[in-house]
């Protein structure tokens, strides 16, 4: 039988780790590589599956907060390094993992990153958000006009302190974005690997610093440069072209890689949007419901007639049951359903990146008045995390 057990010490994480990594095809971590990886261990929140005495899965998550449609920021986990090893799949233990950390989460809702799309859907999460990975011809990409504010560069002790504060001060623009814990921070400040050639550029407007930008640049061959931008943050359309203006104009960079917002305009920034090549559209956020009359009731909703929904939630059957959705918000009620919905799906729909009709059209819902429920749950602005965990 499978023993879910919350771990406390170092030499658990560390088991924990390498477990984790050895599920992902990756070798254990060196002494250098756990000295980093360690602060990102929050007690409490790290659970592991055992067989007797040995582990046999893993998973953890990280305390934050999330903004969900209507601007309302709740408190969030961010849900990783979730594992089973090889010789324990398909024996329920990841389904023993994934009862115990929801049913005791601390937060009503939680994100993840999949590694495989056929995963989640039966634990509760759903395809909530994707992102479009960009390509931009930096040699041909013509920005009219001049910045209107200023951009300095950083070094990188002066960008440990401020980018979590400009990144708190801005970043929780638009639904999904979520904070930044401390252990995530303490990752990004790591310069002996990945991170040693990263460059920060802040922007300052009339009011202060109000946004930055980080990057790599590297040699693709004979003198040809790709920049990936790792981190862009901004508060105001200003800032946001300033440093579209500096990233488009360095010297010796060829072609720049970036993930912005389904909606993001930034073809419409250059004199030829055909500069900006979408090489993919990807899936960013699945979003798991924890406590669904708490998130339902935390958002905001369309203009449409109300409906009733019908959630399904064999995990957590707490959550299960009818709720009306209306102009003026959510509440649990008694009374038939439009729509039967799993709580999966409904994660979904969550943040208005898939529809009702979709879903129904694809026979993955039941009911009716789905046009109602796709205005009320409907939102301006696509969702967006950018902070991968």
């Amino acid at each position: 039988m499978t023993d879910i057990r919350v771990l406390t010490d170092e030499a658990q994480y560390r088991a924990h780790s390498t477990l984790f990594r050895r599920a992902m095809h990756w070798g254990p971590p060196t002494d250098e590589q756990w000295a980093v990886v360690l602060p990102s261990y929050e007690p409490g929140r790290v659970h592991a599956a055992f067989d007797g005495d040995e582990m046999v899965g893993t998973t953890q998550s990280y305390a934050g907060s999330m903004v969900v449609p209507g601007g309302a920021v709740v408190p969030h986990s961010a849900v990783s390094r979730v594992g089973v090893r090889a010789d324990y799949t398909r024996r329920g233990v990841l389904t023993a993992l994934m009862r115990e950390q929801l049913s005791t989460l601390p937060d009503p809702v939680a994100t993840l990153r999949a590694s495989e799309g056929r995963i989640y859907g039966r634990f509760g999460y759903g395809l909530a958000g994707r992102v479009r990975y960009l390509q931009i011809d930096a040699t041909k990409a013509v920005i009219p006009g001049s910045p209107t504010g200023r951009v300095r560069m950083v070094d990188p002790d002066t960008a440990d302190k401020l980018l979590p504060e400009l990144h708190d001060a801005f970043a929780l623009d638009r639904p999904g974005q979520i904070s930044r814990w401390a252990g995530w921070w303490a990752r990004a400040r790591d310069r002996k690997t990945e991170a040693e050639n990263m460059v920060t550029i802040v922007h300052s407007g009339p009011d202060g610093d109000d946004g930055y930008l980080c990057y790599k640049v590297s040699e693709v061959k004979d003198f040809k440069h790709k920049m990936e931008i790792v981190d862009f943050v901004s508060s105001n359309a200003d800032a946001w072209r300033d440093l579209w203006i500096y990233a488009t104009r360095l010297d010796l960079v060829d072609t720049i890689e970036v993930d912005v917002a389904l909606d993001d305009p930034l073809n419409w920034l250059f004199e030829d949007p055909r500069v900006v090549h979408t090489k993919e559209v990807f899936d960013e956020i699945w979003l798991r419901l924890a406590d669904v009359p708490r998130m339902l009731a935390a958002r905001t909703y369309g203009t449409a007639e109300p409906v009733v929904l019908e959630v399904q939630d064999a995990l957590l059957p707490a959550n299960s049951g009818a709720y009306r959705i209306s102009p003026d918000g959510a509440e649990r009620v008694d009374a038939a359903a439009d729509i039967t919905i799993p709580v999966d799906l409904l994660g979904a729909a969550y943040f208005g990146d898939t529809s009702f009709s979709q879903l129904a059209a694809a026979k993955r819902i039941t009911g009716g008045r789905f046009d109602a429920a796709d205005a009320l749950f409907a939102s301006p602005v696509a969702p967006r995390c950018s902070t991968f965990f």
